[in-house]
């Protein structure tokens, strides 16, 4: 199966016929991103842990939006545990990234995504 078509205005991802406020997409699926799960906020920012389920999935690359503001962090330890993982890391403000994640998955790469859909 293919990476889902995401969309993103603010406050609001739509994965297909999902609608999230944050949320996590890999080939054939998604679900909401709940950061109270790992204890995630803007800063340190993403976690290891935030990505572990995307990755599972078997993507090659991750594409991690960090918001519109781009408030959220990404710690040079989530890019380093992504390499490590064989993942290529791309991390973009949210509108870029969703831009980027759907230019991949029409591609039929095999694309996932983490994005936030505010500050």
């Amino acid at each position: 199966m293919g990476s889902p078509e995401t969309s993103v205005s603010w406050g609001t991802m739509r994965v297909g016929s999902q609608t999230y406020k944050d949320c996590k997409v890999w080939p054939g699926g998604s679900r909401t991103w709940d950061w109270r799960e790992t204890g995630t906020n803007h800063h340190p920012g993403v976690q290891p842990a935030d990505l572990e389920e995307v990755i599972k999935k078997g993507v090659k690359t991750l594409v991690i939006g960090r918001g519109m503001t781009e408030s959220l962090q990404v710690p040079a330890a989530t890019i380093n545990y992504l390499k490590d993982q064989g993942v290529d890391p791309v991390v973009l403000q949210t509108e870029k990234a969703v831009k980027e994640y759907n230019s991949m998955a029409s591609q039929g790469l095999n694309v996932g995504g983490v994005f936030h859909s505010t500050c």
